[in-house]
């Protein structure tokens, strides 16, 4: 018989999709269903099975969007299944699923009527074991929207309790017994793995004849009107080719069990706890079942959520660890953005993760797992060594729209020179199936096959959570050795990692950023979350500077744990779809009044700490924080109020003039500025025809990902808005109000005495839709490369877009500030709560003369939050012209921790002095041991080596170098420590120092 691989492949499929599935339960019985549907938010299973239920049946609607229903079922297994070989009882549910993926529906957990979690219904993990003859069970069912629906980035009203709807969204199709046949359910697996083989062999080897063949000689043998007395048959037929042993040669693949499950996103965090608790319980009875599968999950914060709501399970959880079977990886609080969050933040962000994980589990993770967070900063490598980690992983960066990384395995360099052992998984997700096109694509895309021949794939259901099925551990053990596939063997993360490291010792190395070259929007999208980022980030250090001083001075209790609980609640909204403002409207909701709550106990702590140091009095004081002086006022401490007159604008021209000792700045009728003088060096900065402070407002209309993403065809669709409604001097400053759209904007300007910085201070009602907003300054200024704050130092990009990597940075973060460097001379532009910028060459022949930096304001995309940014905002920028890379940090400081004035009876000398400006101090705390020793962190901040003297104002009696966990380790900058502390430090380098009292 001739072949016709179509006509055989549709047999195939045939049997697969329509004959095999109706006879995977061999029979079915119904049960006893009665209901009880939540009136608000979700209540424990304690409160639930008081409540009164009444009676339902298959096909009742239920569920209200972000509502919960309890079902109550009961009944008996049938005697006659009793017994019966190759079968199981299970319970089988279909909640109403629909198209969308798992995660991002209806979900539920199953209890036993003494509380204990058997395991979770998702739309594609919906059979749940039966223990006895007996069946009494409670299903906690979650109508949660399918927000996303098919990611066509819609606006929807789902994401938001308000305007979600009160109608039920869902309708129970299916909830009764079934008596699964084995064999047809083994069967199944077969065909899958080896149908899916076929498409990825070529047509024209043997083995694509063979598995083909094989697979055509198994439909004949199952009889459609007998397939539980056949499917056996069908097996046979399947054996040889199964059994058929991979090259020599094959790639490996290390397949680790996991479910990355965003800590909100689509969804609340309240139903993040809910959603790792069903994804956990599906996982533990996988172990029970599954010999050597291993499950990985990062975020402390899960594992403390599970500690908190559901103690049962996570008492499990930890047995599970303990056998090595549950793997805590990342060693981080939550799976954070790394672009953002700050200095200090990004540090605790392995602290918090870390102490966790070590204090419950006795375990430390090695390996940094972050595989969906978008781009990671040039820092992260020398802070994952800080913390004690080894390894780091990723996938996002597959995600590139325009140059694809060379590599999947090689060393990343940060910028102190830290190199980490770093792997992307070449399958390109963390969400597989271990399917064999995914396994092929591992293969053929891994970049290093000709030095290494091992990649590590995250298999399971996640984003919404769910986790790995036993449908996937089938195709990994039909895998383990199957000819044309790559070997898949399970594992954990720390397996892989030692095995490819130790295969590979020579390594490529990347140096610099991972930057993403997609999701650009999330460095501006939800303006106010991320204000209340920053606002929280340094409270948090001026509270724990204050009161750590308060406690050494005069005793005062340290509020230890209360400045861990709010490091851990800023911490948490660092999550990589909550900073970057990619949530839903409910989430960005409770994270402003959440950020509102945090502000409030940290003023509290820090004026109580204050008011302890200064004493009773009337005495006009100025309390500094910042690690340099300030306002007049010295570096961490708190002095008499300094003296100094405002610079007032006047009349000039057509316009107005502030004139400082080192700058004079010109701004006209319109409020634009037109004049910048540099009376040092007599250079004008600013070309009239070309002012700065100018608000842009561009179109927003990016092809996918609307929060996400900013594409770069919009930036060439902007309208400067120059007309202003009225200009008028208020006091010290010149007040500009202008309108336009729907929006209405007040630009304040004034010029900061110390410096001569022009400062802008912003209130903006935004009512745009699909518009971007930003300030630019055009600078005369042939600008060569931008230096840009990250944490613990700053990162150098050119400004020209020579190649695709250089124009695909069309957009770029920073934290405080960024530097537009021309030879010597450089413009700082600083910002209180921004941190999306972008600094290019001006248009026309003559634009290399003229550089335009500009900051990212707002935003208005419609999906995920159709009201993303709308309303109120604040921001605060300044201008300074001959700024050292010294005098940006000061003015990102001057902007972000102002000094401030209190009262009281006299000055606060500082806790400790540092000799040089170059190096930083970026945390004063007490030791988180309760020892009373202080931890003092700091780094250099110029990129060169250097020299300093810190000098403690306590008495001490040693002091060492720790880690990031305050763990003693060999002194590498710590040079002497008697009296005076001697530090030599390497460019960028981050020393933490325990001094012991």
């Amino acid at each position: 018989m001739h072949r016709n691989d179509r006509l055989a492949l549709q047999r195939i499929d045939r049997l697969a999709g329509d004959r095999l599935p109706p006879a995977l339960y061999r029979e079915t019985a119904p049960l006893t269903i009665t209901a009880w549907e939540v009136p608000g938010e979700p209540v424990p299973f304690a409160e639930a099975i008081r409540q009164t239920y009444d009676p339902v049946s298959v096909g009742v609607a239920w569920g209200r969007p972000w509502g919960t229903v309890w079902f109550h079922v009961t009944g008996s297994v049938p005697a006659s299944w009793r017994g019966t070989s190759g079968t199981r009882p299970e319970l089988v549910v279909d909640l109403g699923f629909d198209a969308s993926g798992p995660g991002f529906q209806a979900e539920a957990l199953v209890f036993r009527p003494d509380g204990s979690i058997v395991k979770a219904i998702e739309p594609r993990n919906a059979s749940v074991p039966v223990e006895g003859d007996e069946i009494d069970l409670w299903i906690e069912a979650a109508g949660n929207p399918s927000v996303a629906g098919t990611f066509t980035f819609a606006a929807t009203p789902l994401g938001d309790r308000r305007t979600a709807g009160d109608e039920p969204i869902y309708r129970l199709r299916r909830l009764e017994l079934g008596l699964l046949d084995e064999t047809v359910w083994e069967l199944q697996q077969d065909i899958w793995t080896l149908r899916g083989l076929v498409d990825q062999l070529e047509p024209n080897r043997t083995r694509h004849a063979r598995v083909l063949a094989a697979l055509g000689r198994a439909v004949d043998a199952v009889d459609p009107d007998d397939v539980t007395g056949t499917a056996e048959a069908g097996r046979g037929e399947l054996r040889a080719v199964l059994a058929a042993p991979a090259s020599a040669s094959s790639h490996q693949l290390t397949a680790v069990g996991h479910a990355h499950i965003d800590s909100a996103w689509l969804w609340p965090i309240r139903e993040t706890v809910r959603k790792v608790a069903r994804t956990f319980s599906n996982v533990l009875d996988l172990i029970r079942t599954e010999d050597d599968f291993v499950f990985a999950a990062s975020s402390a914060q899960q594992y403390a959520w599970m500690k908190e709501h559901y103690p049962e399970l996570f008492g499990r959880m930890k047995d599970a660890v303990a056998a090595g079977r549950f793997a805590p990886v990342g060693g981080m609080w939550v799976e954070s953005d790394t672009n953002m969050p700050g200095s200090e933040a990004l540090a605790r962000q392995f602290v918090e993760g870390k102490r966790f994980f070590l204090e419950e589990f006795g375990v430390e993770p090695l390996e940094v797992w972050l595989p969906d967070s978008f781009g990671y900063s040039a820092a992260l490598p020398q802070i994952i060594r800080a913390a004690g980690s080894r390894w780091f992983l990723t996938q996002k960066i597959s995600w590139n729209e325009t140059n694809r990384m060379p590599h999947h395995t090689f060393l990343w360099e940060g910028i102190d020179g830290t190199r980490v052992f770093t792997h992307f998984p070449p399958v390109d997700t963390y969400n597989s199936e271990l399917s064999a096109a995914e396994l092929a694509l591992a293969e053929r895309q891994f970049a290093e096959k000709a030095d290494a021949s091992h990649s590590l794939v995250p298999f399971g259901w996640g984003d919404g959570g769910g986790g790995p099925t036993r449908e996937m551990i089938a195709a990994a053990r039909r895998t383990a050795d199957l000819e044309g596939s790559p070997r898949v063997h399970l594992g954990s993360p720390s397996q892989f990692f030692s095995e490819a490291e130790a295969e590979y010792s020579d390594p490529p190395v990347w140096s610099g950023e991972l930057y993403l070259e997609y999701h650009r929007g999330t460095y501006s999208a939800q303006a106010r979350t991320k204000r209340g980022n920053r606002r929280s980030e340094h409270l948090l250090r001026a509270a724990e500077l204050w009161a750590t001083l308060d406690t050494v001075r005069t005793g005062a209790a340290y509020p230890a744990e209360r400045l861990r609980s709010l490091w851990q609640t800023v911490l948490l909204h660092q999550f990589h779809d909550i900073l970057p403002g990619t949530s839903i409207a409910w989430v960005h909701q409770e994270a402003e009044a959440t950020y509102a709550r945090v502000a409030a106990e940290l003023q509290e702590i820090i004026d109580t700490a204050l008011r302890s140091l200064t004493g009773e009095g009337d005495r006009q004081l100025t309390a500094n924080a910042a690690p340099m002086s300030l306002a007049g006022a010295p570096a961490l401490a708190v002095a008499d109020e300094a003296s100094v007159l405002p610079v007032v604008p006047e009349p000039d021209g057509d316009g107005w003039a502030f004139r400082h000792e080192r700058f004079h700045w010109a701004i006209d009728a319109r409020g634009l500025v037109v004049g910048a003088v540099d009376l040092t060096t007599g250079r004008e900065l600013i070309d009239p025809a070309f002012p700065g402070g100018v608000l842009q407002l561009f179109r927003d209309t990016p092809r996918e990902w609307d929060a996400w993403n900013i594409d770069a065809e919009d930036g060439a669709l902007g309208t400067t808005l120059t007309d202003a409604d009225e200009v008028v001097v208020d006091g010290a400053d010149l007040v500009v109000r202008r309108r336009f759209g729907a929006s209405e904007l007040e630009q304040r300007y004034r010029v900061d005495p110390f410096s001569g910085a022009l400062e802008v201070a912003l209130r903006l009602e935004w009512r745009e839709r699909q518009k971007m907003l930003k300030i630019a300054f055009p600078l005369r200024v042939r600008g060569e490369r931008t230096e840009s704050e990250i944490q613990f130092g700053h990162l150098s990009r050119p400004v020209h877009a020579n190649t695709t990597w250089d124009a695909a940075k069309f957009e770029t973060v920073a934290h405080r500030w960024i530097r537009v460097v021309e030879g010597d001379y450089g413009v700082a532009v600083a910002n209180d709560s921004s941190y999306g910028h972008d600094v290019q060459r001006a248009p026309g022949p003559d634009g290399g003369a003229r550089t335009v930096a500009r900051v990212t304001l707002v935003r208005a995309p419609l999906f995920p939050d159709p009201e993303a940014d709308q309303g109120a905002h604040e921001f605060r920028l300044s201008v300074l012209p001959a700024a050292t890379v010294a005098g940006a940090i000061g003015e990102g400081l001057r902007l972000n921790l102002p000094p401030f004035a209190v009262q009281g009876a006299g000055e606060v000398a500082p806790l400790l002095t540092v000799d040089d400006p170059g190096v930083i101090v970026e945390a004063v705390k007490l030791a988180d041991d309760g020892s009373g020793d202080v931890i003092v962190r700091l780094y250099e901040a110029l990129g060169s080596a250097r020299s300093a003297q810190l000098t403690a104002g306590f008495a001490t009696s040693t002091v060492t170098q720790t880690d990031l966990l305050e763990r003693g380790i060999e002194p590498t900058a710590l040079r002497a420590s008697s009296g005076t502390v001697r530090l030599d430090l390497s460019p960028f380098q981050l020393v933490t120092l325990r001094l012991a009292r």
